[in-house]
């Protein structure tokens, strides 16, 4: 790896949410300050009543804000707290591709953990799938290329493709693999998501999926592990990440992070 080239992985949370809402916390305390503090050009209900709205703006904003920049620490690369990379590393650590085989990252963002794959498989290849849409306008193909090059990984590659349906066919790769993705993902079911990205795996083959599996999101998770086990998988396990694996049960309450599962098995 050249020394002067670093990966850069960026931040799951974008800079420009939280940027944004500590203005609107800003603006909103300014307002609440002189509408509904110093009454300046108001009085009586209207003022009571811009009180109430703009106080209520500002906590809504706050808290938002201070959220979001919790988040951002705990996921910065280059913090103290690293968390992103734990998680990385420690799915990654779940993905053996055979002599020649390839592996399948959806949703891989900046390429981190289909870069971390690559690096820990040199007998095959990892191809690493985005929309990369304009919620996470920093993330880009030309990123992934770029930490990719950094990290000196030649056995990876990235296209755009999309979680909800890959243009694959069936049974293409020797192991796929997903992280923190289909959450953010809207109006799908969560267990369909898994069930088109299974899809895509061989016989034999390795997952190893992490993301908020709560119950109000992805439904009876043991029940879609039992009707895995019942089409033939092997060796399926819900892991409780929240547990000491990748954090704190304390850490996972207060960043919101509760149902942070990872789905591995074979097939």
């Amino acid at each position: 790896m050249e020394e002067s080239m670093k990966p850069d992985y960026k931040n799951w949370v974008p800079k420009e949410v939280l940027v944004l809402f500590t203005a609107c916390t800003c603006v909103s305390f300014i307002l609440l300050a002189v509408f509904g503090i110093a009454g300046v050009g108001v009085s009586g209900t209207f003022r009571t009543v811009l009180s109430v709205l703009f106080a209520l703006f500002f906590i809504g904003f706050g808290a938002a804000a201070v959220l979001f920049l919790r988040w951002y620490r705990a996921f910065d690369y280059n913090g103290k707290r690293q968390m992103a990379r734990g998680i990385i590393e420690g799915t990654a650590k779940y993905v053996t591709l055979p002599s020649g085989g390839t592996g399948l990252d959806v949703g891989c963002g900046s390429g981190a953990l289909t870069i971390a794959c690559a690096k820990r498989n040199p007998q095959g290849t990892m191809l690493g799938v985005d929309p990369w849409g304009a919620e996470y306008r920093s993330f880009s193909k030309a990123l992934c290329e770029n930490n990719a090059k950094a990290e000196g990984v030649s056995n990876v590659r990235f296209e755009k493709g999309n979680a909800v349906k890959l243009d694959f066919p069936d049974e293409s790769f020797d192991a796929v693999t997903s992280n923190y993705v289909y959450h953010n993902i809207t109006g799908v079911n969560k267990q369909e998501l898994l069930s088109e990205t299974l899809r895509v795996l061989k016989k034999g083959g390795v997952f190893a999926i992490h993301d908020l599996m709560s119950r109000s999101r992805y439904g009876d998770m043991d029940a879609f592990v039992a009707d895995l086990k019942a089409k033939g998988y092997e060796k399926i396990e819900l892991i409780d990440t929240t547990q000491g694996m990748f954090m704190t049960q304390k850490e996972a309450k207060s960043l919101q992070l509760a149902g942070s599962t990872l789905l591995v098995g074979k097939k």
